[in-house]
C-alpha cells in the first residue's frame, strides 16, 4: 500500500489540505495519506527544508512526499519529481531539497511536463497529486517529466567554514513549538572540524562552551528537586535531526518562554562556533 505524505504552508483554516487529500483518494482510494505538517510559515523554504529533512527517513522506503511550499509554477519555479535515498519527492524546483541533495545524490530527477494535460491554478492539487499517484501505481518518472541533472541550490542553507577552519558560521533556520532555536550547523560539520579543540558557541550575547547530549544533562539530579531550579536554563545540543539547537530546559512559549523569545533569537540570526 502506497504512502503519500503532505508538507505544506496551507494551514488548516482553508479548504486546500482537504481538497488535496480528496483528490489523492479519488485517484487512488487505497493509498495512505499522512500529514507531516501544514504549519510551515508561508513561503519559508529553509523551514520546509528542515522539516522534510527530519521527517522523511521515518517513513518506509518508497514513500512519496508532496511538498507544497512556494509551489506556483513560473519560468523561474518549475516543478520537479525525484528519487532520493529510496524516497520520492514532488515539489517546486526552488531549492527546498538542497539540504538533502547536498549530502545525498538523487538517483533520478525530472522536470514535470504534464501541465498542459491538467488545470494548474492549484498545482499541488492539479499536478502534484496526479504525479504522486502515477508513482504510487509504479509509473516511471520519465513518463511525467524530462530528465535533468541537478536541482536549484540554496547556498545559504549550508553553514560556512572559515579558510583556516577555525570558525563555523551558520544561522537560525527554524523555531520549534517550545521556542527552541534550530540552526543549520550539523553535528557532522562540527565533529569533522573540531579535532579535539575547545570551542565556543555564540548566539547573540550568549556563549556556550559545552554541547550536551540531551536536555536533562544540565540537571543536577544529586540535588533534591526543590533545590535544582533547572527550568529555563540555557543549553546547546545537537537535536534528533543532528542540527545544533539552542534551547531552554523545559522552555514553553506559553509560560516561562522559549530560547527564541527570552534570548532574542529569530530566524536568519547568525550563530557561530569558534575553535581554539
Amino acid at each position: 500500500m502506497a504512502v503519500i505524505t503532505l508538507t505544506t504552508d496551507f494551514g488548516l483554516k482553508d479548504p486546500s489540505v482537504g481538497s488535496v487529500k480528496g483528490a489523492l483518494l479519488a485517484l487512488m482510494p487505497d493509498i495512505v495519506v499522512v500529514d507531516i505538517t501544514h504549519a510551515i510559515s508561508p513561503f519559508n523554504i529553509p523551514e520546509a527544508a528542515y522539516i522534510i529533512q527530519g521527517a522523511y527517513k521515518s517513513f518506509p522506503s518508497g514513500s512519496i512526499h508532496i511538498i507544497g511550499v512556494d509551489s506556483e509554477l513560473s519560468p523561474e519555479n518549475k516543478h520537479i519529481a525525484l528519487l532520493l535515498d529510496g524516497h520520492y519527492f514532488i515539489c517546486a524546483n526552488n531549492g527546498i531539497l538542497s539540504m538533502l541533495s547536498n549530502h545525498i545524490t538523487p538517483q533520478k530527477i525530472v522536470e514535470i511536463n504534464i501541465h498542459n494535460q491538467l488545470h494548474t491554478s492549484f498545482p499541488v492539487l492539479d499536478v502534484f497529486a496526479h504525479v504522486a499517484c502515477h508513482i504510487a501505481r509504479g509509473g516511471d518518472l520519465d513518463v511525467i517529466g524530462k530528465s535533468i541533472n541537478q536541482i536549484k541550490p540554496i547556498k545559504d542553507l549550508a553553514p560556512n567554514l572559515s579558510e583556516d577552519k577555525g570558525k563555523i558560521t551558520g544561522y537560525v533556520i527554524y523555531i520549534d513549538n517550545y521556542g527552541n532555536v534550530v540552526t543549520n550547523i550539523t553535528r557532522e560539520l562540527f565533529e569533522i572540524n573540531r579535532k579535539g579543540r575547545r570551542f565556543e558557541v555564540n548566539a547573540r550575547n550568549y556563549k556556550f562552551d559545552t554541547i550536551v547530549e540531551k536536555y536533562s544533562d544540565i540537571v543536577n539530579f544529586d540535588l533534591p528537586s526543590a533545590q535544582r531550579q533547572d527550568e529555563g536554563k540555557k543549553l546547546a545540543l545537537f537535536n534528533s535531526s543532528n542540527f545544533l539547537e539552542i534551547a531552554l530546559y523545559k522552555g514553553n512559549t506559553g509560560q516561562i518562554g522559549g530560547a527564541s523569545s527570552l534570548m532574542g533569537l529569530k530566524e536568519r540570526d547568525v550563530i557561530t562556533i569558534n575553535f581554539y
